[in-house]
């Protein structure tokens, strides 16, 4: 029986800070269940070398000697040993071409592979997530974006004091600097020129929660979209009031067929009889921040060609989009490509179809990062260890020389097996039309 797990180093991005396991577990893990924990040296890992040899664990430079790995991000290709276990988010479910090669090697070296994404409840919610952490972080770096945006435009906002959320110490302290933020809103107001303010969310799980807790520090009523489109109609609106509107499946797209009303049973199964009806929305919005799940069956929501007409008029509304979802090309076409947290935002211009990086340019900033939570890396990694601790020593001792269904893992983590001994597992087997 295996009892050794590594935790390996995460090398992807330069920022990428996180880790799957914290220390106060691992020290449960090795005097309470009789587990050897190997980390791999990192200089940059929020919770230092030393935080893990306190606990008991080992840090090595080689994790070779453990059968069990367990990452945060996609590891290189030459990373992968024969017959090993390896438990990280690898982003292969939607058939992704940037990592069929990575997978194929997997295939090659014979590993078995568990997807943190595909850990789910009888219900289909994942129990494994920092969903509610790229929320948070997306909303304070888009309240921050649209600050130095309106500034450069020469209007001046109590957003400029707002800074990226990983330049923060804590969560706490960026909590409180928005706080500071609401309260200035709510005795000084906003600039007629940007108000009223709205603020329109897409989608209502973890990562839509965390974004609105954020927005919740301001001034905020929340409306429906159909009072959304009254509002613009209204005079005198208080300028010290912000507005928010949640986007629902029903308030995205609509079916084919005029005479037929949204089914969301319906959109799930034939998502391909369905269009968008975002559009009407999008010009009452001064931000929007999307956090829905999408995959290219789809209807997008903002397209390249809806923006070139939108910004054919003279001053567009919206300002700012904070693509918390970040599917290059996907629901919100103009985003070319995640971002870094070095280099987070880029202004895309729509008649040339171009993005500049930075806050300066014609056209709709954007904001992509594609690893929000390691903004917050310290409370995100504790919320991740804490609900994957649960599951480490079940993960750690399977026998996976056994047949797959022979494989005696806990439910949740077993529906979550892509690959075990090389071979996509009766529920993956689709991916194998993407290699």
């Amino acid at each position: 029986m295996n009892t050794t797990i590594g935790i390996r180093h995460e090398d992807k991005y330069l920022m990428e800070r996180r880790v799957a396991i914290i220390p106060q577990h691992a020290k449960k893990l090795i005097e309470e269940q009789g587990l050897e924990i190997l980390v791999e040296d990192s200089p940059k890992r929020i919770f230092k070398n030393e935080e893990f040899v306190k606990a008991g664990a080992k840090v090595v430079h080689d994790l070779s000697p453990a059968k069990v790995i367990l990452g945060v991000k996609e590891m290189p290709i030459d990373f992968f040993e024969q017959d090993k276990t390896y438990m990280f988010f690898s982003h292969v479910i939607k058939g992704q071409s940037y990592n069929m090669p990575m997978l194929k090697k997997m295939m090659e070296k014979k590993v078995t592979l568990i997807e943190y994404e595909k850990v789910v409840d009888e219900m289909g919610r994942r129990l494994i997530f920092f969903g509610r952490f790229a929320g948070l972080a997306g909303m304070i770096n888009s309240l921050w974006s649209l600050g130095q945006r309106l500034k450069l435009q020469g209007i001046e906002t109590p957003f400029t004091s707002i800074k990226q959320s990983h330049t923060y110490n804590s969560l706490d302290e960026a909590i409180e600097v928005i706080s500071e933020v609401g309260q200035k809103i709510i005795e000084q107001g906003l600039p007629s020129e940007i108000s009223p303010l709205t603020i329109g969310f897409t989608g209502y799980g973890n990562v839509s929660n965390g974004a609105q807790e954020i927005a919740a520090l301001l001034p905020i009523k929340e409306v429906s979209p159909k009072e959304l489109l009254a509002l613009s109609k209204k005079k005198d609106l208080p300028c010290n009031v912000l507005y928010k509107v949640v986007f629902k499946e029903s308030d995205l797209s609509k079916h084919k067929r005029s005479n037929e009303e949204f089914d969301l049973a319906d959109y799930y199964g034939h998502p391909e009889n369905y269009v968008s009806d975002f559009e009407q929305y999008i010009p009452h919005l001064s931000i929007l921040m999307n956090c829905m799940y999408w995959d290219d069956r789809y209807p997008r929501i903002v397209t390249k060609d809806y923006l070139e007409n939108l910004y054919k008029q003279t001053n567009p509304k919206l300002k700012v989009i904070g693509d918390v979802t970040c599917d290059p090309g996907g629901s919100i076409e103009c985003l070319h490509k995640g971002t870094f947290i070095e280099d987070p935002v880029f202004v895309y211009n729509p008649f040339t179809r171009e993005p500049v990086m930075g806050f300066e340019g014609t056209g709709l900033l954007i904001m992509g990062v594609d690893i929000l939570p390691s903004e917050l890396p310290r409370e995100s990694s504790m919320a991740f260890s804490n609900a994957l601790f649960r599951y480490i020593k079940a993960i750690a001792t399977a026998d996976y020389s056994a047949n797959f269904e022979a494989l005696d893992l806990p439910n949740p983590i077993k529906k979550a097996v892509i690959l075990h001994k090389g071979e996509l597992t009766p529920d993956y087997q689709y991916i194998s039309k993407y290699l």
